[in-house]
């Protein structure tokens, strides 16, 4: 008994009057009111048997107005009252009178009334769960949306599946008390179970399929009923319908009109998907709305130049003029096809007349990469913007359903919303939802019921929609700009349409599907159906159709005609990332020269005495750092620098000249080598943490260092993303080792080496690779310099002219820079640099780990004194550089092998016949240095030697310059370990011969004799 009356307490706690708002927009409940405590069909004897108290409340309510209660209870008391008690004798008692009354009655029935209420409940559930399962959600008619026949049980989509419940049929015209769990009785409390179970199907099986009830937070479970459920929410004004009905008009015969024009012409059009324009437009007009004025787009391929023309609003001319054989390519690079060009562009927002800025990011064929690409430069507008909770800045992604499902990248970019230095505070994803990947069947593409599971693990509310409802896709829309607004949380509309053509238009589809592309040829097109149905509606006339669709006929043919005096192509007018103060308007550097990057002994003194103390008062730290900062103490009392150091005084002087530091990584707060330690934490108080770096200055620039997701693509991604928005900013990304970068390989080839070439985008975004062979096996050796190496441009036959600035113009003509620095000045130097100089590369530093503690790689504060500079290349200071042309051998090495070298020549005696030089700036190759050092040393002979093995490592790229230097006239000698297919052994003992016997022949000087180069 005490387990049912616990059920009956649920129902009548579950019973309730209206909703109200209540905080952000949520629905509340009200107070319940005594008249509608329960359904007509519970009459107070069946809810009397379950408690008393309950029978209390009821009655009180009832003497104190009888209005106050459902007129069966009204009844009930009266009768009660009119059989001969007397009125105080039942205020006195009136629990024993109505259970004296309700005797009579079954308990049976009482709990059958009971558990049908419950089932309905269940039910209700069950719709808000699965209900996205039977939702008809292809337009064709002919696929499940979420690849699976099957029909949940627990669904009515037949009489006799109400036994599931207990129900019958006989119970369809019975009303049930709702839950406060759903909205759709509107403003009614009951509903017969028919109206129940039509509601439902309503809200959640028609044209809009809602996933949700995985969102652990009730509030935000709520806010998504009330917008799905409320009965005729989904209404569109007269004026709402004509301008979605243009949007689309546009869409398509933008579409038809490169067809026309092009036939043969791959441009990955949109049909199939034309609502996709209406669709970005609603959202942007809806978020604008809200207070949203810069909108940063990632998308694929399919539909770009239509997102370009009618939402960007590109000039077409500009577009069709794209599709000339014989447009001519402007100097400025290789420039990419169409369909992967970007754009930036501001504007006034029609729907509400405030200005807007919009940005689509360029990207490759790897659909996905341009993920993290967005949200990084989204967060560092929001950033510079002060704009903490993203109501400024917000980004929209685009995907297709078979790379939404397939992409790793994608997963790690969801996995970046909800951290701190990562969140944009909610992206819109649209699914363009082909139900096709390529020739690929959905049901050997993914394992997942749908394409967009992978957002399930962020929380993320999944809206499915019907892209031949127009309307639909527009309310989902809306909805989707809301929660942003709401929540500042990821949702994801998936927009379930279908590709008219092949993957791209001269491609047969028909070869691997041929039912499915039977179906799409007899398929209407959707904005025939939709201006049918406005005209059938009286909302426009076939007239008013009719010249909407002439007008921008004629605008595309004015265009095209426009398109034929274009004769040259312009790359940098794509150019998604402008940075117009900072070049001059014809996209050139104001200068082609760096200044010296050294500093005053007095700013290094106060940096390094931060670096080296806890700003904060009573903050405890770990004894072990305590030694540490004593140690750097004691360096800068002697004016000295290790590598923390080094890099403390880069960041450090760039902050105080207004400049942004932001370092990203895994562990870089600390370090993985326990070098940095740029985040104090206190040993007593739990969070509370101390950034030394932010307190050098009360004026000086923000410093961001975080550590991220154990991810690389995403975070390299992001990184590169965020040194997009702004040139006044020092963005660095490090490896925890550094070949964890291969696992970014698709950023730093399709976007780093050769994102200036293909789109005219410069990006100072340095990477800190740790490198170096210790002994600590294949996977923590090498970054793998020959493939960085392998991708630069500098020709190695062409012996460049030094002319002007030789270094700055030869860096401006390279596509990134590679260093490997061997002292903590030098490393100091070109991180300033790199901002200090005219326009901006990529840099790409192998960072050392040994070298890190090694008492020889330290540097004097006169290394970075002012009027010093980076050094490209260091050459020998020993005793061999007092008689160069008496030296016997000259050693070219990079790197940490300097140092093995120098103490093997040590030991060995033979400072004065070996000069050993550094090679500090690998890429682009320092020709002028080099050829100075193999002058001044005539008579010595030419060796490369490095740590890595022969097929890797630097040798294939240095040899052919050394080459080109000494005109073929000199041979250059190799000394390192011999090639191999691993990057290092796993042997510590192997690891020691290896060094042994390249030290062995790197100082034997008679191992060349008699050989040929």
């Amino acid at each position: 008994m005490s387990q049912f009356r616990a059920l009956a307490g649920m129902l009548r706690v579950g019973g309730g009057g209206p909703w109200r708002r209540a905080g952000q927009g949520t629905p509340a409940r009200c107070k319940p009111h005594p008249r509608r405590a329960c359904s007509s069909e519970a009459t107070p004897a069946q809810a009397v048997t379950g408690s008393s108290s309950y029978v209390e409340d009821m009655y009180f309510a009832w003497l104190e107005d009888h209005n106050n209660v459902h007129e069966s209870w009204d009844g009930f008391f009266r009768s009660i009252q009119s059989s001969g008690a007397s009125g105080e004798e039942v205020q006195r008692r009136p629990p024993a009178l109505v259970r004296s009354r309700a005797a009579s009655h079954s308990p049976d029935v009482t709990q059958k009334m009971v558990e049908d209420h419950l089932a309905v409940h269940t039910l209700i559930r069950a719709y808000q769960i699965r209900g996205h399962h039977v939702a008809q959600l292809d337009p064709l008619g002919i696929l499940d949306a979420d690849l699976d026949s099957f029909v949940p049980s627990d669904l009515i989509t037949t009489i006799d599946k109400l036994g599931f419940y207990g129900l019958h049929e006989s119970d369809l015209d019975r009303r049930f008390r709702l839950p406060h769990t759903t909205f759709i009785g509107g403003g009614e409390t009951t509903l017969p179970l028919r109206e129940v179970i039509r509601r439902l199907e309503a809200s959640y099986c028609g044209h809009v399929g809602v996933e949700f009830m995985f969102i652990n937070n009730v509030e935000q479970c709520q806010w998504i009923r009330h917008k799905f459920e409320t009965p005729a929410i989904m209404r569109f004004t007269s004026a709402e319908k004509r301008t979605l009905l243009a949007r689309l008009i546009r869409s398509t015969r933008f579409e038809d009109f490169l067809a026309r024009k092009w036939s043969s012409e791959k441009r990955f059009g949109l049909e199939g998907c034309e609502v996709l324009i209406p669709a970005l437009k609603t959202i942007i007009d809806s978020s604008s709305a809200t207070g949203i004025d810069s909108v940063i787009m990632g998308m694929p391929h399919r539909g770009r130049l239509n997102v370009l023309a009618n939402v960007i609003r590109k000039d077409l001319n500009q577009i069709f003029c794209q599709f000339d054989p014989k447009l001519e390519a402007a100097d400025e690079g290789s420039g990419d096809v169409k369909y992967h060009l970007g754009m930036y562009h501001e504007r006034i927002n029609r729907g509400t007349e405030k200005n807007i800025t919009l940005s689509l990011m360029a990207n490759p064929s790897h659909l996905e990469a341009v993920d993290p690409v967005v949200q990084g430069k989204a967060k560092a507008e929001q950033f510079y913007r002060g704009d903490a909770l993203g109501k400024k800045v917000m980004s929209i992604l685009m995907h297709g359903d078979a790379a939404f499902a397939g992409q790793g990248v994608v997963y790690e970019t969801f996995h970046l919303s909800e951290l701190p230095s990562y969140t944009t505070h909610g992206t819109i994803h649209v699914v363009v939802n082909n139900q096709i990947g390529f020739t690929t069947d959905p049901r050997v593409a993914r394992s997942s019921p749908h394409p967009t599971d992978v957002a399930r693990v962020v929380n993320a509310p999944i809206f499915h929609v019907n892209a031949d409802d127009p309307e639909a896709v527009m309310y989902v829309c809306r909805v989707a700009a809301e929660w942003r607004n709401a929540f500042n949380k990821d949702v994801v509309i998936d927009l379930v349409c279908y590709r008219r053509f092949g993957h791209n238009e001269m491609d047969e589809p028909s070869f691997t599907q041929p039912l499915m592309y039977k179906q799409i040829r007899r398929q209407g097109h959707v904005l025939k159906k939709y201006a049918d149905k406005l005209i059938g509606e009286g909302v426009v006339t076939l007239q008013e159709f009719q010249e909407e669709v002439a007008k921008y006929d004629k605008i595309c043919e004015e265009a095209y005609t426009s398109s034929k005096d274009e004769k040259i192509s312009h790359i940098r007018h794509w150019l998604d990332s402008p940075w117009p103060e900072f070049f001059t308007a014809e996209g050139e550097p104001k200068t082609m020269s760096c200044p010296p990057t050294g500093l005053d002994e007095e700013v290094l003194q106060h940096i390094g005495q931060t670096a080296s103390s806890v700003p904060l008062e009573d903050f405890t730290i770990h004894p072990g750092l305590s030694r540490i900062l004593r140690s750097r103490a004691d360096l800068v009392r002697k004016g000295q620098l290790d590598w923390a150091l080094g890099e403390y005084m880069a960041f450090g002087s760039l902050l105080k000249d207004g400049v942004h530091v932001r370092l990203s990584g895994q562990d870089v707060e600390r370090g993985t080598f326990s070098h940095r330690h740029h985040v104090l934490h206190d040993q007593e108080v739990d969070k509370r943490i101390c950034v030394p770096m932010n307190h050098l200055w009360a004026d000086q620039a923000p410093y961001t260092v975080c550590n991220s997701s154990l991810s690389e693509y995403g975070v390299l991604g992001f990184e590169l993303g965020f040194a997009m928005a702004s040139p006044d900013a020092l963005v660095l990304w490090e490896a925890q080792f550094g070949d964890f970068n291969n696992t970014a390989q698709c950023i730093i080839d399709q976007f780093i080496s050769s994102g200036q070439a293909k789109w005219v985008r410069h990006n100072g975004i340095v990477l800190l690779l740790p490198h170096g062979m210790e002994g600590m096996g294949p996977e923590h050796s090498s970054a793998r310099p020959e493939r960085f190496l392998q991708m630069s441009i500098d020709d190695p036959d062409h012996f460049p002219a030094f002319a002007g600035d030789f270094e700055v113009r030869q860096l401006y003509e390279c596509n990134w820079i590679v260093v490997n620095c061997s002292t903590p000045a030098n490393y100091c130097h070109v991180l300033r640099r790199q901002i200090l100089l005219p326009f901006r590369k990529p840099l790409i530093i192998f960072t050392p780990k040994s070298l890190l503690r090694h008492p020889d790689a330290r540097s004097s504060f006169d290394d970075l004194a002012i009027g010093t500079k980076f050094k490209r290349l260091i050459p020998d200071e020993g005793p061999s550089s007092q008689s160069p042309d008496q030296a016997r051998r000259l050693i070219f090495c990079t790197g940490k092998v300097y140092y093995e070298l120098t103490k093997e020549r040590k030991q060995q005696n033979l400072e004065k016949d070996v000069a050993i030089v550094r090679l500090e700036q690998i890429s682009p190759f320092p020709f002028d240095l080099v050829r100075a050092e193999v002058e001044k040393h005539k008579s010595a002979e030419l060796v490369w030697c490095q740590e890595e093995h022969k097929n890797m490592g630097y040798y294939d790229y240095v040899r052919p310059r050394f080459i080109t230097v000494v005109a073929n006239e000199r041979p250059v000698w190799y000394v390192g370990r011999d090639p191999a297919a691993a990057p290092a052994t796993g042997n510590k003992s192997t690891h020691l011969n290896e060094l042994k016997r390249f030290m062995h022949a790197a100082f034997n000087l008679c191992a060349f004799q008699g050989r040929k180069a």
